[in-house]
Order: structure tokens, then C-alpha cells, then sequence
């Protein structure tokens, strides 16, 4: 385990690494720590907000949206961060894979390995009554819907799915783009990632700034982050489940939100390249009585690079009821 002084935040954040399902996995907290057993000590909270997040998962770039949720609940209600699979650097100690057989006969790495990923992770660090409110961005949100088909007996009170990434994904406007790239030319998008690892780390940083500067608002939190999409392993990673969301992540699934509707709440994008706001048109038409909302303050798919705080202000007011009855 390895608890940096949270880079700039004033909260400690606690950063775990751990194999789950044969891959290294970055754990991302705010509050309790204790996530190494699955019984439930009398001191240990009734709740836990879980984020999934979107593709490349890498958990540190939603420290400020899971901080400031961590601090508007007065810090009684922890808040995680799951990384996908292979979406972190391992520490030194540690390798990409810790057992290669069970990673790849599980296809861990795959958009199916990654929902069975999050279903073990909670199976092995979460007791079974802990009530969970799930969070998922982009990629995270069709996670979420898949985890609580597979498992109903989760004990979920809420699930926000923030520019939801869930039906028609190479037919977006950014999936007919990425759709040829992730596809068919992956291997020759490895190269350009290869020749950014060789740079020093501050050429890295100092390439992220000047790219990512044209955001006013730029949470510099995230720099970090973006640096470490420069590993080739955990590009070819993300570049290889984001392969298998083109091909998979096709109709909605409309009798899981049917199931769980008073359970969810859906956050669109109104310029959202990768969910262009027709879905939400025809979700809402499909389900009219559902909380389904259009974003109308401009934030941008990637919410995380600038708008982590606002995010989660709103993401506060529509859970705080469920986490006041626990």
C-alpha cells in the first residue's frame, strides 16, 4: 500500500494497489481504509460511494470530484475509486499481471473481464451488507448496469451514471472516428505512446500542460493522471477493452433499467460526442417517469479535466436523501 499526502488536497488520500482477478488494480480512497476482508467491523460504515470510472480507468482522475463528495457528507461516508484492470502503473514491487493464466482465461483486460473485475473486487474488499451507492462516467455507467444485472443481490441504494457511455457506441459521432482506431489499427497507435514513455518525467508534465492549457479551469490535479496514460501497457490495455466497447456495447438494456429505474439516476451530455443528445431523447422517451437530465451548464464529457467540483455538488443533491436513511 503506498498513502501519498493527497497532492495538493487537503484531505489525506490513501492509494492502494492490489491484484484483483490476476491484474493490477489502483484503489483510489477518502475515508476508511480497511478494505482487506469482507467482515463488517462494528466501526466501519454502513455505506460506500463507489466510482467506476470511464476508459482509460485510471482513479486519480477523480480526486477532486470524490474529494469534495467525501467532504460535503462530513467525511462519514467513504468514497472509492476502482481502477479497470491494467489501467495503472504497478508499483516496484509489483507486476502488470500477478497470475497470467487467470488473467487471460478471464479475458480480464475485455469489457466483459472488467464488470467481472469490479464484481470480485467488491466481493473481496466489501462486506456483502455494505450499501453501496455506485458511480460510473462514460464506460463505467454500462459497468454499473451490467454489475447489478449480474448480481441483483447487491445492496445498491443508488447509481449515478454521469454521460452515460451505454447503447450505440460506434455509431456516436466519436465512435465512428475511434471505431477504425481501435479496432483495426491499435498496434500502430502503440508507437507514438512508446516514444512519450522515453521522455523525462517533467517533458511529460511539461507536454500535458501545454496541451491541456487552453482549459481556463484546468484541474491540475489531473496532470498526474494524464501522464501516467504515457505507460505502454496501460494504453494497449485501454485501447484494447475500448476495441471491445465498439463491438459490444450495442442496444440498451432496457429491462435492467426498467428493473432498477428508481434506482438510477442518468446525467447527459447537451455536446457529447460520445452520447449525442438524441440518446437522451429517446431514454426519456422510453422512460418517461425516470430521472434522466440533460446537462445545461456546457460540461464536457471528460467532466474530470475542469469540472469535478461542480460534478460533484451535483451528484450530493441527488443522493443525499438515500445516504440520510442509512
Amino acid at each position: 500500500m503506498e498513502t501519498p499526502g493527497g497532492e495538493g488536497l487537503s484531505e489525506p488520500v490513501s492509494v492502494e494497489y492490489t491484484y484483483c482477478m490476476g491484474a493490477i488494480t489502483e484503489v483510489l480512497k477518502y475515508g476508511a481504509t480497511d478494505s482487506h476482508g469482507t467482515r463488517k467491523t462494528s466501526n466501519q460504515p454502513k455505506a460506500l460511494i463507489l466510482v467506476i470510472p470511464g476508459n482509460p480507468g485510471v482513479v486519480g482522475f477523480y480526486k477532486t470530484y470524490m474529494k469534495t463528495l467525501y467532504l460535503t457528507f462530513k467525511r462519514r461516508c467513504p468514497v472509492w475509486a476502482v481502477s479497470h484492470a491494467g489501467h495503472c502503473s504497478p508499483p516496484n514491487a509489483m507486476d502488470m499481471v500477478e497470475d497470467m493464466c487467470v488473467a487471460e482465461s478471464r479475458d480480464v483486460f475485455g469489457l466483459n473481464g472488467q464488470i467481472e473485475h469490479k464484481l470480485a473486487f467488491l466481493r473481496e474488499h466489501v462486506p456483502r451488507d455494505t450499501q453501496l451507492v455506485l458511480v460510473g462516467h462514460s464506460i463505467g455507467c454500462y459497468i454499473i448496469l451490467e454489475m447489478m444485472k449480474r448480481d441483483p443481490e447487491l445492496k445498491v441504494v443508488k447509481s449515478v451514471l454521469l454521460f452515460p457511455t451505454i447503447e450505440r457506441m460506434a455509431c456516436s459521432p466519436q465512435g465512428r472516428v475511434m471505431t477504425p482506431v481501435l479496432c483495426h489499427l491499435r498496434y500502430a497507435a502503440y508507437l507514438p505512446v512508446f516514444l512519450l514513455s522515453l521522455l523525462p518525467g517533467f517533458l511529460q508534465t511539461a507536454l500535458v500542460r501545454l496541451v491541456l492549457g487552453s482549459l481556463s479551469s484546468l484541474d491540475h490535479t489531473t496532470i498526474p493522471a494524464t501522464t501516467s496514460l504515457f505507460n505502454v501497457d496501460c494504453a494497449a490495455n485501454g485501447m484494447y477493452m475500448g476495441g471491445q466497447e465498439m463491438r459490444l456495447v450495442l442496444e440498451r438494456d432496457n429491462a435492467t433499467i426498467k428493473r432498477n429505474l428508481h434506482k438510477l439516476v442518468f446525467y447527459y451530455g447537451a455536446t457529447d460526442h460520445w452520447c449525442p443528445v438524441q440518446y437522451y431523447h429517446d431514454i426519456r422517451a422510453d422512460f418517461p417517469g425516470g430521472n434522466i437530465r440533460l446537462c445545461e451548464r456546457g460540461i464536457r464529457h471528460a467532466f474530470v479535466l475542469d469540472a469535478g467540483k461542480e460534478m460533484a455538488d451535483m451528484t450530493a443533491e441527488w443522493i443525499s436523501d438515500d445516504l440520510k436513511i442509512l
